[in-house]
Formats: C-alpha cells, structure tokens, sequence
C-alpha cells in the first residue's frame, strides 16, 4: 500500500473509534461507518425526548377524580398591618390515653337517624287478636304474606319485615329539664323517610314547636294499604318498644346516663290516619297507660272506638285532641256521643287551652285533603300546635316525670 493510502486508512480508523465512542455505538459495529438510522437512534433515544420528560400539564390533573374531593381556595383579602398581637396562650397538648369527650348542650346538634329494633311493629308472626288467626295468612314456607281487609295480598319479606324506627333529637332537647317522648304512627302507604320526615315533616314540627321532646315514630306497614299494628297488638308492646328504645336515644343524645331519664319520660302518641289501629292498641294493652299523658288523632278515628273512650274515661289527667274531616266525621261524632252519655265534657274547639282532662273534637273546613293532614289540619303544623298548647299548661308540662340523669 502506498505510503499516502496507509495513513489516510489509519486516520478513517481513529475517527471511527472517536465517533463510536461519542455516539455510545458499540464497538463491535466500529468496523462500519455510522449510517444515518444508526446516527438518528443515538442521538434521541425512545422514550427519553423532552416532552417524555417534562410532559405537559393535563386539564384533567387539575381536578378530582370522582373518588377525591376538591378542597376549596380561601382567599385571604389584603389587609392592614395587624396591631401587635399578645403572647399566645400555650398550646393544649392531647392526652396519650383515649378518653370520650361528650359533647356540650351549646355543641350538640339535631339528629335524625334510623334504629332497628326487635320491638318495632315488625317482623309480626302472631295472631290478629280481632279473628285470633295468623296474621300470615296467605302461603306457606319462607313465601308468607297477609290478605288485608281490602282483599289484597302483601308479602312478608316486602311488607312487614322493616324493623326500623325514625328517631329525632332536636338540638336544645335536655335531658336535665322534664321532657316528652312523642310516638308517632304513620298511616297507610308511607315511609318513614319519605313521608313521615320529608313530607309531612314530623321532625320538623318537633323541633319548631321548641318543647322538650324528642320523637319516636317506627315503620309499619311499608307503603301499603293496611294499617296492623303488629307487635303494638301485643299485651306490653308499647312498654318494651318504649324500654329498648331508652337506651338509643340516650347514645343519639350523647349521654348514656340519660337512659334511665328517657325510660320514665311521658309519652304523646299520635295516630294519623291508619295508625288508628297501633294508637288504640297501645293505649289498650300496651301497658305503658300511666306514661301516657296525651292523645292525638288526626283524621285517624276509623274505628275502635270503645278503646279510645276506654282510655279517656280512665285517664283524667291526661289530654285527648281528635281532629277531623268528613270521611271520619260519623265516627268522631258517635265517639263524641259516647262520652258525653259518660258524662265527660267535650269541646268543639281548639281555641281554648289544653289541660289535664281536656277532649277536643275539631272538624276541619272543606278544601283540607286527608293526604296534606299532618301539615295542614285546623292549623298548619297541627303536631306543633298541640305540643306548644301542652308546654304552656304547668299541670300538663310538669307532669312529666323529672330527670335523673346529669352530665
């Protein structure tokens, strides 16, 4: 080879070497000049750019999935240079071991929840006192429902299996001042959530009448056309659904010393419509007599009517208000009748106040709807009105039996 091709191959061969080793290109391949794929490959490797990099911020990495949530911006406005502050108080440190802090009467707040309870109207797998057969009487196996009087069936498993009870605390109930346990039965095609709290805002009225009570009101008959009564037809079914219930209202209260207050507290039971039945029944044989201190009806009088006038007869001290329109008016009249051949005063009036004793039968005017009853009656709110009627009589609302718990 001459001597100018000799060098020239050598200086081709020390570049290659000085450009594999720039390019990171494997010495193996040096034997070949670099072509420009293999030139390309090296010099911006997959996966390795700029934007893989730094990628770009999403649109949607500025917001929270539907699992997250978005804590809100407080903006701070611009102010004047604050005056000197003074030294800070020290700094209250946690104790180690756990303790249960209760809260405050000015810290508590309104509570509205659902409790199940074994004694709630249902599940029912007795008798129907009135025939003395089994209120399942329809199927046969874990398929067993109820005929009702109008004929048609209800399933156990859709109808009579709900246990649950709506339970209200209104924030300035205390339990250290005499207090009332107000049962509510509902009527026919309702749910305590839908109806009973939302729709005829039995809580609510509780709550604004701004008397010391707190509310019972359990399921019955779930959206149905039947008012049984369950386990309210037992012999001291008032007095155990009263008993259990004791215990959840002291922990929704937030004191569990309360208990004890709760279950001699007297009672108010309201019966709208087709909770008639429960109403009669429980001031039957409910066994609880003695803790009732008042009866309200609201358009509720279809039947049992020696019951009603039982109670009234053999309970004095305590207040009876039947409300009505014209589709209970013929049995609110013979009720009235009844009474007044026992001698006991009737009036025809809510003007006047309620006392111990007091019987007041009031008929609604006309373009008053018995599915608007529990909101719109003789007054708008007539739980309330009542409630606040009974508070403002001292022989009423201090017939209560006095706390015993405190805090």
């Amino acid at each position: 080879m001459a001597p100018c091709s000799h060098v020239h191959a050598r200086a081709q061969s020390r570049w290659i070497t000085a450009a594999c080793i720039l390019l990171a290109i494997p010495l193996a391949q040096c034997g070949k000049a670099p072509n420009a794929d293999m030139l390309a490959a090296n010099t911006q490797p997959a996966g390795d750019t700029f934007e893989d990099r730094f990628p770009a911020p999403q649109f949607k990495d500025r917001f929270p999935t539907e699992k997250e949530s978005l804590v809100p911006y407080q903006r701070t406005a611009a102010a004047a240079p604050a005056p000197q502050k003074p030294a800070p108080s020290p700094v209250r440190v946690a104790s180690i071991s756990p303790t249960l802090t209760l809260p405050q009467p000015t810290e508590r707040e309104e509570l509205t929840t659902l409790v199940s309870l074994k004694s709630s109207a249902f599940p029912y797998f007795g008798n129907n006192p009135r025939t003395d057969a089994p209120f399942l009487n329809v199927g046969s196996g874990d398929h067993r429902g109820h005929r009702s009087y109008g004929g048609r069936v209800y399933w156990q498993n859709e109808t009579y299996n709900d246990s649950r009870v709506l339970m209200h605390v209104p924030e300035s109930f205390d339990i250290n001042k005499p207090g009332v346990i107000v049962v509510f039965f509902h009527g026919n095609g309702a749910t305590l959530e839908r109806d009973v709290r939302d729709r005829q805002l039995v809580p609510q009225q509780i709550t604004d009448s701004g008397v010391n009570a707190v509310l019972l009101a359990p399921q019955m008959a779930v959206d149905a056309a039947d008012s049984s009564a369950g386990k309210f037809w037992q012999p001291g079914g008032l007095k155990r659904f009263l008993d259990e219930s004791a215990g959840h209202l002291a922990r929704l209260y937030g004191d569990p010393k309360s208990a004890q207050a709760f279950a001699s507290m007297p009672v108010v039971l309201v019966g709208y419509s087709g909770g008639f039945l429960p109403t009669a029944w429980s001031l039957d044989v409910g066994g609880a007599t003695s803790r009732v201190r008042g009866v309200l009806l609201l358009d509720a009088v279809y039947g049992e009517l020696d019951k009603f006038a039982s109670w009234i007869e053999n309970n004095r001290s305590g207040f009876f208000v039947s409300s009505y329109t014209h589709y209970t008016r013929p049995h609110d009249r013979e009720l009235m009748s009844m009474l007044r051949n026992k001698g006991i005063a009737v009036s025809e009036s809510m003007d006047g106040p309620l006392r111990p004793g007091s019987v007041v039968f009031v008929q609604t005017r006309d373009g008053i709807t018995h599915r608007s009853y529990v909101t719109q009656a003789w007054t708008e709110f007539p739980i309330k009105e009542v409630l606040t009627k009974m508070a403002a009589t001292p022989a009423l609302r201090l017939a209560s039996v006095p706390a015993q718990a405190s805090r």
